[in-house]
């Protein structure tokens, strides 16, 4: 039986195999994730290439010690404490039912101002949870201070940065929360599409998480989720109670391994060994530096939009604007934009769900340089004025 020509293939023939149309993409992306790689990203896979990274065993020393540099990164990087755990999971969405499982069981409360802070309030209901949500129009922030929440309420959920609006909740605001709150009460935080750049005071809440593809520059793949010893310790209370709070990927289950440098389940080794190298060259240039050069750049797109007569910033409030994914309304398609950009190799993403066509999305995150966002701004002038 004759297996195929693959029985005949040489090495020697790869340099002339083409499976697929191989011609250099030089776009810029300026979408909201996945996103513009980090600049470094491409020789550190093919330095993983080159050491066949994605065949070592996950249970060997090798690693160990690339999932130990990537933790010790992150946790340097984001200035984490003692008393929280790094865990790894298949992305930020898995985050939203692993929370529930883990640290509600009964009530939760989300503060809803966009498509994705309202899918983990609905997953709390599909859990079978009693889910309470403060809805605001999208685009909207929240007034912190007016909020009523139950003295029972066992997870908060707030999105810092809600990537389907633009807005962003901003980190003194979050703060305020735990003076509301039960003392028992977790106080969950999404950054998908702001970390690193937020400065979180950790000592206030009790979970954050996010993925790669975004603030990290890297391929999609990967979520990390961030938990204190409060958030281990409510897991555990739950399964000491006979409670079902999951299996392989309950807290305890992946807690168990992480402090071994490990996963329960074989990981996503390609992706967390790039997470460690561009975790190391981000500590290496300096948190400081990026929360600076983030707000720099932020700043230059938004004083475009600001006397643009085609955009203008979706969210009026200088306060609650992200500065990592900015929101324009277009007077325009986003279609008609996003075709007019592409001879000159730059992409930004269209609005979401039923903004698609009115708004556009321009991601600002580390990998994109100051002469990048520069360049696209002057682009869009030249197309729009």
């Amino acid at each position: 039986m004759q297996l195929s020509n693959f029985e005949t293939f040489q090495p020697s023939n790869l340099a002339t195999f083409q499976p697929f149309n191989q011609k250099m993409n030089n776009k810029i992306y300026f979408t909201p994730g996945p996103s513009e790689l980090y600049p470094t990203v491409a020789a550190h896979m093919a330095t993983a290439m080159a050491n066949k990274i994605g065949s070592i065993s996950h249970r060997s020393q090798q690693f160990k010690d690339i999932y130990a540099h990537a933790v010790t990164g992150l946790r340097a990087l984001l200035q984490l404490p003692d008393n929280w755990d790094i865990l790894f999971v298949a992305s930020a969405n898995e985050v939203w039912e692993r929370a529930i499982q883990n640290n509600v069981e009964r009530e939760s409360f989300h503060l809803v101002n966009g498509s994705f802070s309202k899918r983990f309030y609905e997953i709390s209901l599909e859990l079978g949870r009693q889910a309470t949500k403060h809805e605001v129009a999208f685009g909207q922030g929240f007034p912190i201070e007016e909020l009523e929440i139950s003295a029972t309420t066992e997870l908060v959920a707030v999105v810092q940065n809600e990537t389907s609006s633009g807005v962003s909740t901003p980190v003194n605001e979050i703060n305020k929360l735990r003076a509301k709150l039960n003392p028992e009460t977790l106080i969950y935080v999404d950054a998908v599409s702001t970390a690193p750049y937020p400065d979180f005071d950790f000592e206030r809440i009790d979970s954050v998480y996010f993925s790669v593809q975004k603030g990290f520059g890297l391929p999609a793949g990967l979520g990390i989720w961030l938990v204190n010893d409060r958030c281990v310790a409510k897991a555990e209370n739950l399964k000491n109670q006979g409670l079902s709070i999951g299996s392989y990927h309950s807290i305890p289950a992946l807690l168990s391994k992480a402090r071994a440098y490990q996963n329960p389940e074989t990981p996503n080794v390609l992706a967390i060994y790039l997470l460690g190298k561009v975790v190391e060259e981000m500590n290496h240039h300096g948190i400081a530096n990026i929360r600076q050069e983030t707000e720099a750049k932020a700043k230059l797109i938004y004083d475009y939009l600001a006397i643009s007569q085609t955009f203008s910033a979706a969210v009026t409030n200088p306060a609650q604007q992200s500065q990592t994914t900015v929101i324009a309304n277009t007077q325009v398609s986003s279609a008609e934009v996003i075709k007019k950009l592409a001879p000159f190799d730059m992409v930004v993403g269209s609005g979401y769900g039923s903004y698609k066509d009115t708004q556009i999305r321009i991601a600002n995150f580390p990998a994109h340089t100051l002469a990048q966002v520069q360049a696209l701004i002057y682009k869009l002038q030249e197309l729009y004025g």
